[in-house]
């Protein structure tokens, strides 16, 4: 099974009662470890979470914290990006050129790179302790 199928899979179970706009993803971890996440909307509207960051949030608990591969995919017309927000989530776990797959549950697909996606991404390592 590919990581767009898992993002697939893992749409259907989406919670978004207020949009109806599902997303599904799916990454593999630098150990293999394949993780899902959708998104899961609430009354508080910005107070939901993304696919992407359910996502990572399921490799850290996993036990791992890099990811090689992130597949996404949405009911929409054209691929859509991951919000800002996840953009930054993703370059903190990733290296900027792993690719990033956005797809439509049309079948059409796009594939960039973590820093097409968020070029001069903040670094966490001017957040480290001197």
């Amino acid at each position: 099974m590919t990581l767009l199928e898992d993002a697939a899979r893992a749409r259907i179970n989406a919670y978004a009662p207020y949009s109806g706009f599902k997303v599904g993803a799916a990454l593999r971890g630098e150990a293999g470890g394949v993780h899902v996440g959708v998104n899961v909307e609430n009354a508080a509207y910005p107070e939901g979470t993304c696919a992407e960051a359910g996502a990572i949030a399921a490799m850290i608990a996993a036990g791992e914290t890099r990811i090689k591969e992130l597949a996404v995919i949405a009911d929409s017309p054209e691929p859509v990006a991951p919000c800002g927000g996840c953009r930054q989530k993703i370059a903190e776990f990733a290296a900027p050129d792993m690719r990033v797959t956005m797809a439509t549950t049309s079948g059409r697909t796009a594939t960039v790179t973590v820093a097409d996606l968020l070029p001069g991404a903040f670094s966490s390592a001017a957040m480290e302790p001197r």
